[in-house]
């Protein structure tokens, strides 16, 4: 069978392209009707404490508002499937910014007013919003986010370590990070006929229906959840979120359809969040620069409503060859909001303080940063003892040495300038898991030779609608435009979440399934097809369920130039490169957009994103895009990235590996690095805005 020139690799525009610069792409608050009421919630005051009364009269007394919301009056929930979901069903505030009541009113306008008009009073509690090193509360969980175990050790680590020749013995603190995707968390919920629809800003509507149908008491029949576009999530819409939960019990309290958008300010306390970590990396090796010991141990924070720990140690555990290793990770409950993912969860993390260390221990050894880890390249994972389904991290490496120019430069610090700047590069390693859920799809073949693909995945800005096609497409063997696409809803064949790099893998290969079957069938058929055409439908539960024999992963190497102004410790980056081996790439353009997308995240991740808690306020103190500081075009010059050609026969039908993610991992690192190099001073603290490095300027 041959391939459609324009099915798997090559560059197809994005097919709802049109319909995002023209307008007609509708989100989640994009669909008013007639009587449509709108929510504001009004967030809690304190930051630990209960609440004793909520008067409710001025905020009823004006004009356009209709129902005020708190836990006296509003519809009681069933248990739900995440405690952060339990909104308004009794007095106790958690945190900081936990909604306390809902206002719905005639006009967003009113709604407003309406918040600002309920009086609310409390019982407070001493508060503890503050991650520390030695914090007092620090444990090991059994868990860590995705099922790792806390502490994982092999050999004798801490032994090793004392016996090794060259050791680095350094702690990485990065503060916490929010997600800001451009369209706010928004839902707008209608009942009709005991049928809830709700049009929700998520990854994943299948899983906001299962979760809805659990609080409300309905059967999932009863709901339909739609996420036909959504501008952007990077995690933070992984999971429900409390606006599609508050808008459906305000339409099942008003009898009206209900919106409620949220506003940025509101959403690092309800939307969640990167937890801040504090992460010692200590490193044993020979004078070779061969690692004899690897131990990363990770503090970070938790909510009081549920435990949410970074598993920023995992990457440590799969990376670099060494006989020792102790990865542990310790959390502490404090009264702050329920941190959650945020775009490649302990990677990003854990990766930005592993390859710093590799840096330190290669100035100290003087061994090209490069050469260090190809020197300590494992030959089978080392956590597990699998083989590497294809590990190329080498090849990933080399290449970025080559295009980036990297073997030109003098090694020594502080030694390239131009005029007032200070000029260096970085290097540093990334790495994500190839994952893969169970999904389902059904593909469609009507009279005229068109074919339409049902499965309900998200295109949260990736453009999946765009390779599902072309999946469909190179296994049909007819052009990619013959195919049409539906997803972004629940009523659909079940997918899985837009989350962990896994959308492509786990949506593709349902229609890889269905559409091989569907082909199957026709290659059977005679004659013309019947008027209702031919469908057949496919599965991935066994697919899913299956544990691999190979330790299956993604890998990439970043290359950074920065500058750093002399005189203000202000850091450019001058240019980045990034090469990857991700498997098959499916579609060349968007590919890089994703790419590229991951690098800067991890740029702003670098120099200018944080947020920090006050602690007397308890709450976030950059809750707004003025305060916390995201890239903008200036901050990204020139930015690069390239894959290899990789072929990998034990991921799925499309050879394909997830690339969302491990374009951030690395990022952050190299950045790092790069000013190391540029001027001699070693920070270790994330980000490297001039209050830092102002201190070590000449």
């Amino acid at each position: 069978m041959s391939e459609s020139p324009q099915a798997l690799g090559a560059p197809v525009v994005r097919r709802e392209g049109r319909d995002k610069v023209t307008g007609t792409a509708r989100y989640a608050a994009e669909h008013p009707e007639p009587g449509c009421l709108y929510g504001w919630i009004v967030p809690a005051g304190v930051a630990s404490g209960r609440v004793t009364a909520i008067r409710t009269a001025d905020a009823l007394a004006l004009p356009g508002v209709h129902t005020v919301l708190t836990h006296d009056n509003a519809p009681r929930l069933d248990e739900p499937d995440d405690p952060i979901l339990s909104v308004l069903q009794d007095d106790r505030v958690p945190h900081r910014g936990w909604p306390v009541a809902l206002v719905l009113a005639e006009s967003l306008e009113s709604a407003r007013a309406g918040a600002e008009a309920v009086h609310v009073e409390y019982t407070t509690t001493g508060h503890d919003v503050v991650l520390t090193a030695g914090h007092p509360g620090l444990y090991t969980p059994e868990e860590a986010n995705g099922g790792f175990p806390g502490l994982r050790e092999r050999g004798d680590a801490a032994r090793a370590f004392d016996a090794a020749p060259v050791r680095i013995d350094a702690t990485y603190t990065l503060r916490g990070l929010h997600n800001h995707p451009m369209e706010p968390h928004a839902s707008t919920a209608r009942w009709a006929d005991g049928h809830l629809t709700v049009h929700d800003s998520s990854q994943g509507s299948t899983t906001v229906r299962d979760s809805l149908a659990k609080a409300l008491g309905l059967d999932r029949d009863r709901i339909t959840v739609v996420s036909e576009h959504v501008g952007g999530g990077f995690g933070s819409k992984g999971t429900p979120r409390p606006q599609a939960v508050l808008a459906s019990m305000g339409a099942r309290h008003t009898g009206l359809t209900v919106q409620l958008a949220l506003p940025r300010r509101y959403m690092a306390a309800i939307v969640g969040h990167r937890a801040p970590t504090v992460q010692r990396v200590r490193l044993g090796a020979d004078r070779d620069g061969v690692l004899s010991s690897v131990s990363h141990e990770i503090a970070t924070h938790t909510s009081r409503l549920k435990e949410f720990v970074e598993q920023a140690a995992v990457p440590a555990r799969v990376m670099y060859a060494s006989p020792h290793s102790r990865t542990e990770h310790r959390v502490a409950a404090l009264d702050v909001p329920s941190p959650s993912w945020m775009r490649a969860p302990g990677e990003a993390s854990g990766m930005y303080a592993l390859e710093s260390a590799m840096d330190e221990l290669a100035c100290v050894l003087g061994i090209d940063p490069v050469e260090l880890r190809l020197r300590n390249e494992p030959q089978t994972e080392p956590d597990s003892g699998r083989p590497f389904s294809s590990r190329n991290l080498a090849a990933c490496l080399s290449e970025g040495a080559r295009r980036f120019g990297w073997y030109d430069r003098d090694p020594q610090p502080a030694t390239r300038e131009e005029g007032l700047w200070l000029l260096g590069t970085g290097v540093a390693s990334a790495t994500y898991p190839v994952l893969l859920s169970k999904s389902a799809a059904s593909a469609h073949a009507a009279p005229g030779g068109t074919f339409r693909i049902e499965v309900n995945a998200t295109d949260i800005g990736t453009g999946a609608r765009t390779v599902l096609a072309q999946i469909a497409a190179s296994v049909l063997d007819v052009p990619q435009e013959r195919v049409t696409i539906a997803i972004g809803n629940s009523d659909l064949p079940t997918g899985s979440v837009a989350g962990g790099s896994s959308g492509t893998a786990s949506w593709g290969t349902a229609v890889h399934k269905a559409a091989t079957a569907l082909a199957a069938r026709l290659a059977d058929h005679t004659g013309q097809l019947p008027a209702e055409g031919i469908t057949a439908t496919a599965d991935t539960g066994e697919e899913a369920a299956q544990e691999s024999p190979y330790a299956r992963h993604a890998f990439g190497a970043h290359f950074a130039e920065v500058a750093v102004d002399s005189l203000t410790g202000e850091v450019r980056v001058r240019r980045m490169l990034g090469v990857y081996a991700a498997g098959r790439i499916l579609n060349s353009r968007t590919a890089r957009s994703q790419f590229i997308g991951g690098m800067v995240m991890g740029l702003g991740m670098a120099l200018t994103e944080s947020s920090t808690m006050d602690p007397v306020f308890g709450d976030f103190t950059e809750r707004d895009l003025a305060s916390y500081h995201v890239p903008v075009c200036a901050d990204v010059p020139d930015i690069q990235a390239h894959w290899i050609e990789e072929e990998d026969p034990h991921l799925n039908p499309m050879g394909s590996k997830g690339i969302g993610e491990i374009g951030i991992v690395g990022t952050a690192a190299a950045i790092g690095n790069a000013v190391r190099h540029a001027t001699g001073a070693r920070l270790r603290e994330l980000p490297l805005t001039p209050d830092k490095l102002l201190p070590y300027l000449p």
